[in-house]
């Protein structure tokens, strides 16, 4: 099981230059992301009139939600992985892929990095709000959570495929262009249900700058939960002990 090989990571690691430089990556990455993510829901608002709620603002969230992810992990790929979510990195940490020490830095720096791009936005845009994710009328937290666990598990399952699998060989540009794809497709199943977050921290920037907290607690459950599913199957299915590469040793 790949729960067996999760690593926590030696008391130095938070200070190794290769850490230190993973978290600024993955900070920069998600900057990279909320600002072209939730910036295009708030001009579509600004051109439309509550236009983020319509058939074509749904489109067009999952249009640049696809392309900014895209971008996002292509550029931290080679120095942090281009985890940008906080639930891809759990799932990395459940699979014995990133110590925690590591992950905790990455979470750290993934949502400042969501926070500083809602605060960009706000100063932006005059003071616009960067709504917080909510449940549409007649979605329980419960129904959310599924979404979540299910659209989360979807996600990090295509990271591990082509990603984190040792036997993907050279997919160079596969990986990030197929993370960004599942995240725009799932956008257009589950954005008029909850709001599709499958990341927390691109609900927690919104959420810190808007002060808006309600059910905000599904944002962070379904995600975590699917990702955890994702690593455990994935791994214990096709990866496997004989062929699982363990982390260096400095990554420890």
């Amino acid at each position: 099981m790949p729960i067996s090989r999760i690593a926590i990571g030696s008391p130095g690691e938070a200070s190794h230059p290769d850490a230190i430089k993973a978290a600024f990556a993955e900070f920069f990455s998600m900057v990279i992301f909320v600002f072209a993510g939730e910036g295009s829901g708030m001009a579509f608002n600004k051109l439309t009139g509550d236009g983020p709620s319509t058939p074509s603002g749904l489109v067009a969230a999952a249009l640049s939600h696809a392309f900014a992810l895209f971008v996002a992990v292509s550029v931290g790929a080679n120095i942090s992985g281009g985890h940008v979510n906080p639930a891809v990195t759990f799932g990395a940490f459940i699979g014995g892929n990133i110590s925690l020490l590591r992950s905790i830095l990455y979470w750290i720096a993934q949502l400042l990095g969501s926070v500083v791009a809602c605060l960009l936005l706000k100063f932006a845009t005059g003071g616009q709000e960067t709504s917080a994710f909510s449940l549409s009328s007649g979605v329980s937290v419960w129904n959310a959570v599924v979404f979540e666990i299910v659209m989360t598990f979807g996600l990090v399952y295509t990271v591990y495929a082509t990603a984190v699998d040792p036997k993907k060989g050279n997919i160079g540009i596969v990986a990030p262009l197929a993370i960004g794809l599942i995240v725009g497709a799932n956008i257009l199943v589950g954005g008029a249900f909850d709001g599709a977050s499958m990341n927390p921290a691109v609900s927690f920037g919104p959420a810190v700058v808007s002060w808006s907290w309600a059910n905000h607690w599904v944002y962070w459950l379904g995600p975590m939960v699917g990702a955890a599913i994702a690593a455990i199957v994935y791994d214990t299915i096709f990866i496997g002990q004989s062929t699982h590469e363990p982390l260096p040793t400095n990554d420890f």
